[in-house]
């Protein structure tokens, strides 16, 4: 059940009990107004009669003397001097009224008292419908009110879920309208974290920007220098290095420009299996790799689709460099239809990785080696650019497994090759 319903429930629950103990309430003050009214008119009826017969010794209104049904509890009320009434229970209920007259004897009179007459029965239906009536009125109000509470409510939550996906210029308070209730308090509190948050994306991206930019001029320096020395063990070391640090530059540079939203694919219409399978190979050519190290599957027909084949060849060497690298050999990847699978068999992802996607700088669990978390980082910068799907999570036999996602295009079609 949801808020609206939980509320709702809420405000019907209360309400019927308030109704039900009013209605209570006010038939039993009817019931004693009424046994006050016949009480009072028993009492007039006997001080008529005991006057009648204490005159002409005469009863009246069907009094009797000394009747011998008289309850003895008003008998004894009456013989101690005082002028008392007295109901008998039900079923038959019945109102007696006595009083002492001469020569110490009792004089008394009898009246039937239904506990329930047409008045009380009209009371009855009246409380009744009107009850089910304010109910069912009650129970509407409340469903509109939790509605309303509900819907603002679902709004801050929607806010709040496109903010956690990147639109950071989404505004809660918007949403949700004016106000100054508790929703509206929250949908602030939102609306100056998101604030905070693109305050400090922008402060990273200007810093990555910023680093990158002013060590490019120094690093290219330092790598053709490094390349003036001498041969040797040490000057191998410095070349290496130099070469390391200018690819972080590198990594940093392309990180800056996905930040600035200038990165846009240049499309073309690419076999995906036929691609993946040739990139893989000049991978294996450029990094020195073992033929086994990276096996290629295709499943069913090769499909052709509109993409930016360098970036898909840059997503492809980032994901297997870094199952290499942190994982365990043979990587393999999987071609099925607009879907590209990596897997290693290492000890897989770490989990933060999994729900939040790569983060740079973030090298993820220890087990996984060492690094700058640029590499994952770069390509989820470049299936975004292309629109893409990139998730990471477990293989099913162990190991890390990222999938890419090519969206569809008006210019897909599917071409049966023989492999």
């Amino acid at each position: 059940m949801g808020l609206r319903g939980k509320l709702g429930l809420i405000f019907l629950l209360v309400s019927a009990l308030a109704i039900l103990v009013l209605c209570v309430a006010v038939y039993t003050q009817a019931q004693s107004a009424r046994l006050d009214r016949t009480r009072s008119f028993a009492d007039e009826r006997i001080q008529l009669a005991a006057q009648s017969y204490d005159t002409n010794d005469v009863p009246v209104f069907g009094a009797k003397v000394d009747d011998p049904e008289l309850p003895p509890q008003l008998r004894d009320a009456v013989l101690e001097g005082k002028r008392a009434t007295f109901k008998t229970g039900s079923p038959h209920a019945k109102m007696w009224a006595a009083v002492a007259v001469k020569d110490g004897k009792v004089l008394s009179i009898e009246q039937d008292y239904e506990t329930s007459d047409d008045s009380m029965k009209a009371l009855q239906r009246a409380l009744l419908l009107g009850g089910i009536g304010t109910v069912a009125l009650v129970a509407l109000v409340s469903v509109i009110l939790a509605g309303s509470l509900s819907k603002r409510i679902v709004a801050v939550a929607g806010t709040a879920r496109r903010i956690a996906a990147g639109d950071l210029e989404a505004s809660a308070a918007g949403a949700v309208g004016k106000g100054k209730d508790e929703v509206q308090a929250l949908a602030t509190a939102i609306d100056t974290m998101a604030s905070s948050l693109r305050g400090q994306l922008e402060a990273e991206r200007r810093f990555t920007a910023d680093v990158a930019h002013d060590l490019r001029t120094p690093v290219t320096g330092l790598t053709t220098a490094a390349e003036l020395l001498p041969p040797g063990r040490p000057s191998e070391l410095v070349r290496d290095r130099a070469k390391v640090l200018r690819r972080l530059v590198e990594d940093l540079l392309e990180i800056a420009r996905f930040d600035s939203g200038v990165e846009q694919a240049d499309l073309e219409l690419v076999g995906l299996g036929a691609f993946v399978g040739s990139a893989v190979a000049r991978l294996r050519m450029q990094q020195a790799l073992a033929p086994d190290s990276v096996m290629v599957y295709l499943f069913g027909p090769d499909e052709t689709v509109s993409t930016d084949s360098r970036r898909i060849e840059r997503i492809l060497a980032n994901l297997i460099v870094n199952g290499l690298r942190h994982g365990k050999p043979p990587v393999e990847v999987t071609v099925s239809g607009r879907t590209v699978e990596v897997v290693d068999h290492g000890n897989g992802y770490p989990e933060e990785l999994i729900a939040e996607g790569p983060r740079r700088f973030r090298s993820g669990m220890a087990e996984r080696g060492v690094g700058h978390g640029l590499g994952l980082t770069i390509a989820a910068g470049h299936a975004k650019v292309l629109g893409a799907e990139l998730t990471f999570g477990e293989a099913p036999g162990g190991g890390a497994l990222a999938r890419l996602v090519l969206p569809p295009g008006p210019e897909t079609e599917s071409v049966s090759i023989t492999r």
